[in-house]
């Protein structure tokens, strides 16, 4: 299928993204950040339709009860470290009560994955400062990748991770659609490293390029974001989401026994703003075209998590731990010896 403009989330209109990345070595060696995905600009009061699916669950995702139960998401997503969740969840609420927004829910969604190796969590860097500078530079257009906002210490398949994003366009009964996703990678072992079904981690193994474990710890999670225009009810959101599964499958994750796969679908379609005696009238895809939506939604988190691991560098952090980025040049060697 083919991509957006940017090949990025912020394809889909109306959304938006920001980052805000802190690395430091002083008084603590600190590589973390915080990413914010803005559905739609006024989400605080028009809503949109949203659902959830979780792979394997030793993660976190605030606010996906409320959202499993009114199938609709009313704020910015926020996307950082394990332990800095709570700050971001609790600035997103404040950030209702600072533009006024009466009525409601404040149940904010915030996932998170763990950036301990390179990172120093318990120093509890990151503070509202860095949140709101994630909100207020999130913008539509290209969206940066890599090493950046929450993804900034985050390793994936025993490369450098972080965040990525890529999208697909269509059609699905008669109308044109965009679906984008942005994924936080940070799972995997690279013996299971696909790309585009080449054992890339096994042709470039371990002995070629140095694992950054020298003791392998426990835990590596990927929050997936996807967005679409096109017009999904809550539990079509949810159908969506599940389809990240496929795209994650074919790099070479399998929800591992300390994984948090935690992933969300939403539709910009519907606007669910407006009073509360007046009916809303809302459009929907027939379930028999929603094939190709799904098919865009795998394709396009398979290509974010690659995405990811591309535009990561080499980094070093906390205790001198390394990790190290995908060589470029290996890469399109390896892919030109299976392709040839």
């Amino acid at each position: 299928m083919e991509t957006g403009p940017e090949n990025a989330i912020t394809d889909v209109p109306g959304v938006l993204v920001g980052h805000s990345t802190l690395i430091h070595d002083e008084p603590d060696v600190v590589r973390t950040g915080i990413t914010m995905v803005v559905p739609r600009a006024d989400v605080w009061t028009d809503y949109v339709y949203a659902g959830s699916h979780v792979l394997n669950g030793d993660g976190e995702m605030t606010g996906l009860i409320w959202v499993a139960e009114s199938g609709m998401l009313g704020s910015p997503i926020g996307i950082t470290s394990t332990s800095q969740v709570g700050l971001v969840r609790d600035f997103l609420v404040a950030e209702t009560h600072r533009l006024g927004v009466v009525g409601g829910f404040h149940l904010p969604v915030v996932g998170e994955t763990w950036d301990g190796w390179l990172s120093t969590p318990g120093s509890f860097p990151l503070t509202n400062d860095h949140a709101a500078t994630a909100l207020a530079t999130a913008a539509p257009g290209p969206v940066a990748e890599g090493s950046v906002g929450g993804g900034t210490g985050m390793i994936c398949h025993e490369f450098k991770g972080g965040i990525g994003t890529s999208s697909r366009v269509g059609v699905a009964a008669g109308d044109a659609f965009t679906v984008g996703v942005l994924v936080q990678a940070n799972y995997g072992e690279r013996s299971d490293l696909r790309v585009d079904g080449v054992p890339v981690g096994r042709e470039i193994g371990v002995e070629v390029v140095p694992s950054p474990w020298d003791d392998r710890p426990d835990g590596g999670s990927i929050i997936i974001v996807i967005a679409t225009d096109a017009p999904l009810l809550p539990v079509q959101c949810r159908r969506l989401a599940q389809r990240a599964t496929v795209g994650l499958a074919r790099v070479g994750g399998y929800g591992h026994e300390s994984s948090g796969d935690i992933f969300l679908a939403f539709s910009t379609a519907n606007h669910l703003g407006g009073d509360r005696e007046t009916p809303l009238e809302v459009r929907t895809l027939p379930l028999d075209s929603m094939d190709p939506v799904f098919h865009a939604a795998a394709d396009a988190t398979e290509e974010a998590i690659v995405n990811a691991l591309c535009a990561a560098q080499t980094m070093t952090g906390r205790a001198g731990h390394t990790a190290p980025a995908l060589p470029l040049d290996l890469l399109v060697e390896v892919m030109g010896k299976y392709r040839a």
